[in-house]
């Protein structure tokens, strides 16, 4: 499960690149109860989503050519250098090198070698997200890739993750993750890697890492953000043993899921 006690390899941040960040704060406060805090005049439009005061997320305007607006998973490193050593390695991407961000801490955007892009925050004052695992925070992120052996073992590589395997009726594994010193096993990852069934390829779907966020009612909340101009893409359905669970796009095309856990698994 993910915490705020981060440990190396497992999720410390979230955030969004939106072609409008005020049309994408306006959507996600009214899906989720989210308010949004400028970083200040030398941010260039970055911002945090914060809920009761605690950062659960970040905004900011796309900044890389050709970009498309999409949530960004963050993971946890003690050095961002050597993790881009570590990717390039083992056929990874680094797409903006080390840098850092003022005193909050030190950030690299990288590409798995299935093309999925994520990125690495080494703390410095900003540790990461202040809340998860709550309603309408982040609790799970997923990978969708179009080689999930392939992927398993660059996430490793670069950060050490483990693996429990979990069948889906015949259809593609489901492989939880866990990053070192979560421990092993259901309770301890923090994520999923998936393979792509061949109709999402066939329909043009590419590689991709998507955040779930926990909420009390599952239906009432896609409903609101259907109606806020969010679109479909896997409507309410139950998971048995995982819980209730929909997919969708923001206005401008951000994919993110929405989740009420089972009662029995709690």
């Amino acid at each position: 499960m993910l915490t705020t006690h981060f440990v190396p390899g497992s999720p410390n941040w979230l955030d969004l690149g939106a072609p409008d960040v005020d049309a994408a704060a306006a959507f996600y406060s009214a899906v989720f109860g989210w308010t949004f805090q400028s970083a200040g005049p030398e941010s260039g439009g970055y911002g945090f989503f914060q809920l009761d005061g605690r950062t659960v997320g970040a905004v900011g305007p796309l900044t890389e050519e050709g970009a498309s607006p999409s949530w960004t998973p963050y993971f946890h490193t003690a050095d961002a250098d050597a993790t881009c050593k570590a990717v390039e390695q083992a056929g990874g991407r680094v797409r903006v090198a080390p840098m850092d961000v003022f005193t909050a801490g030190r950030l690299a955007m990288l590409t798995d070698p299935t093309g999925a892009d994520f990125a690495v925050w080494q703390p410095g004052e900003v540790k990461g997200l202040e809340a998860v695992m709550e309603p309408d925070t982040l609790c799970w992120t997923e990978l969708y890739t179009t080689d999930a052996a392939a992927a398993k073992e660059f996430y490793a590589s670069v950060f050490s993750w483990s693996y429990q395997d979990m069948p889906m009726g015949g259809g593609p594994v489901y492989s939880l993750a866990s990053a070192p010193g979560a421990g092993q096993g259901e309770d301890t990852a923090h994520g999923g890697i998936m393979q792509l069934p061949q109709e999402n390829l066939d329909a043009g779907s590419t590689p991709e890492w998507h955040p779930y966020f926990g909420v009390t009612d599952c239906d009432a909340t896609f409903n609101a953000a259907v109606q806020h101009g969010g679109t479909p893409l896997i409507a309410p359905m139950d998971v048995p043993g995982v819980g209730r669970l929909a997919m969708l796009m923001d206005p401008a095309g951000a994919p993110f899921a929405l989740i009420k856990g089972d009662p029995s698994m709690t």
